[in-house]
């Protein structure tokens, strides 16, 4: 084993590293912004909109990530030029992006909905009686107690998307871990840097598990 190699190609690294966090970043956004979205559409009393959202949900969840990378590089270019009747390039980071929020959507919208859920009924009538809106109620009153409440999970989710972020490789990007691989192959240590590619991956995700337990844990109290 020689790791001599890794300490010259560290700019090539940490490149791929932001391009890993810009990924995680956009696509914890993008999933929780529609997450919670969806999450009140499964909420609604409108059946339609509960199904539709729950059918979305149910769906996402049940195939791998890797396909849905894949498709969004795949199929979107396709579908683009049919509704548009031109050819519209879509990169690979965008793509991926896109991929990610609405992968990340469908667990960011349970999170969401348990969150809703956990919060006293008593506070809804209340609102209800002081004349506010659906709306009013869920933007001043649940979503900030819930998101408070549901932190720590959107936290470990985060944790979450920031692994999976690996997956990127299969569409040509060049993340953290294809980086590793590209300059290992370079000089002939694919083995070393794969090895320190993954020791990154753990202290980084160990060290962020553990502050989302303490935060869980002051926020309990």
């Amino acid at each position: 084993m020689d790791f001599s190699g890794v300490i010259p190609a560290i700019p090539g690294l940490w490149n791929g590293m932001l391009m890993t966090l810009q990924l995680m970043v956009m696509g914890v956004i993008g999933g929780i912004v529609i997450g919670t979205l969806l999450a009140l559409m499964r909420l609604s009393h409108n059946k339609v909109l509960s199904n539709l959202a729950g059918a979305y949900v149910n769906y996402f969840r049940s195939i791998p990530l890797l396909l849905v990378i894949t498709w969004f590089y795949l199929a979107v270019p396709f579908v683009l030029r049919w509704i548009t009747g031109q050819d519209t390039p879509v990169g690979a980071f965008t793509s991926c992006v896109v991929a990610f929020m609405m992968f990340e959507a469908a667990y960011f919208c349970e999170i969401v909905r348990a969150g809703v859920q956990s919060i006293s009924r008593g506070q809804m009538g209340a609102a209800q009686a002081l004349g506010m809106t659906y709306g009013q109620m869920m933007r001043l009153i649940i979503l900030p107690q819930a998101f408070r409440k549901m932190t720590p999970l959107l936290l470990q989710q985060s944790i979450i998307l920031f692994q999976d972020t690996s997956l990127v490789y299969t569409v040509g990007l060049v993340d953290f871990l294809n980086s590793a691989r590209s300059n290992g192959d370079i000089i002939g240590r694919s083995n070393e840097f794969l090895i320190v590619a993954g020791l990154v991956y753990f202290i980084i995700s160990f060290v962020a598990s553990r502050l989302v337990k303490l935060m869980q844990k002051r926020l309990a109290v």
